[in-house]
């Protein structure tokens, strides 16, 4: 029998949403914590209430105009999600009444005669207004419209194949004979792209360290480090890691390569990884920060160093529609503070002619290109490197000039910045 939308799923996803508008978590960790609580949910009714939830959160002015015009003032969190099933999830009106309390479908009624009016760019771009403007400094409004119609999208699923074991042909073969279609990645060379989103965690390909999940153009930030065999390179916020695997694959697993991050609990979800990727050369290492001791060691000897700061993540909204209610004006300022003092130490390890490469995954200039700038004016023993013609050596035909500038509508990738800096 087909499965049918029901009334408690549509209650679920009403009580998922009112935890994600407070916003006071990241919004995954907080659709977690409530499956975990809501084990009468099933597979598919999970998938709906987080497809809608997160719909909600995309487009949350749009929804908001709509419920507005069916006579709400400020709508309710029930309003928004059932706005989200009929205009974006393809619910029918009445099938959806039938399921509904009669006072709803007369509701739903007035919504379907109803004609929003987004007013403004913020609205059409779904915004707070604080980043349309800070966006509308370095674009056009019909630019900002375009950013923002890619970063509403939901994301692909793009894997990362580890060289170590196998490579891309035999991973799209292999994927081919189970049923998943997928494409190789445009750009990155190891870069596979699922048209789904299988259970991948329980496929042989993942558990035998032959793939990765890993967003295309955050594997293009380790084709721009590009290290070689045998030299000492340092992931300077290296997280979880998967920047670290990538490093470490293109090193073919010699040398030395740190793993820095001054959470332990981060660090401890890369340990497992790196084994499953057959790595011998990852050395995680918990930091008190860009001062700690032990960095001040490696001092002027260090080959390469990847600098993906912590930065607002405005240019990942299609994973995390979240982040753009939860960041603000002050939290964005804190982040830039923190990104030129992170610059500054990682600044001190690499050795003459060595390569510093500073990244995000933000869209900001504050976060991105003014703090290059700012760093480069402080320390003139440094110079920018065409990230372009990095790339193109390695035969990969990124749309950027000097420095890395990734778009979701442009290259189909989350939003990334990187400036290559190189020590004279």
């Amino acid at each position: 029998m087909a499965w049918r939308l029901s009334s408690r799923v549509v209650d679920a996803t009403e009580s998922a949403l009112l935890r994600l508008l407070a916003f006071s978590q990241p919004a995954d960790g907080v659709l977690s914590q409530f499956f975990r609580e809501r084990k009468d949910l099933g597979m598919r009714e999970r998938a709906v209430v987080a497809e809608t939830a997160y719909t909600v959160l995309r487009r949350r002015r749009t929804l908001a105009a709509w419920c507005r015009a069916a006579g709400d003032g400020e709508p309710p969190a029930r309003h928004l999600v059932l706005a989200a099933l009929v205009r974006f999830a393809g619910q029918g009106q009445r099938q959806l009444a039938e399921i509904l309390p009669a006072a709803e479908g007369e509701w739903l009624s007035r919504l379907k005669a109803a004609h929003e009016s987004p007013s403004g760019l913020a609205d059409q771009a779904d915004m707070p207004d604080w980043l349309v403007e800070r966006l509308s400094g370095v674009m056009t409004a019909p630019e900002v419209l375009a950013l923002a119609r890619g970063l509403n999208q939901p994301a692909p699923l793009d894997l990362r194949v580890n060289p170590l074991k196998t490579d891309r042909p035999s991973v799209l073969a292999r994927l081919a004979e189970d049923g998943i279609e997928a494409v190789a990645c445009p750009l990155a060379p190891l870069g596979i792209r699922l048209a789904t989103k299988p259970a991948l965690a329980r496929h042989p390909l993942y558990l035998e360290g032959l793939v990765e999940v890993q967003d295309e153009g955050s594997q293009l930030l380790g084709h721009l480090v590009a290290p070689r065999r045998g030299e000492m390179v340092v992931d300077f916020c290296a997280g979880a890691g998967g920047k670290t695997l990538l490093l470490g694959a293109l090193m073919r697993s010699t040398g030395r390569l740190y793993a820095f991050d001054v959470a332990d609990r981060r660090l401890a979800k890369l340990r497992p990884r790196v084994a499953r990727a057959g790595l011998s050369n990852v050395h995680p290492v918990c930091i008190s920060g860009e001062n700690d001791a032990r960095v001040k060691r490696l001092a002027g000897k260090v080959d390469r160093v990847l600098v993906d700061a912590p930065c607002s993540g405005l240019g990942t909204l299609r994973r995390n529609p979240d982040l753009k209610w939860r960041q603000t004006p002050e939290s964005v300022a804190e982040l830039a503070r923190k990104q030129s003092d992170i610059l500054a130490g990682a600044a001190r390890l690499p050795k003459a002619g060595g390569r510093l490469v500073y990244a995000t995954c933000s869209l900001l200039p504050e976060e991105n290109s003014a703090i290059v700038d700012a760093f480069l004016a402080a320390h003139p023993d440094y110079h920018r490197v065409s990230a372009a013609e990095i790339l193109a050596a390695q035969g990969i035909a990124a749309r950027c000039g000097d420095d890395l500038v990734l778009l979701p509508h442009v290259h189909g990738t989350d939003g990334f910045f990187a400036a290559v800096l190189e020590r004279t």
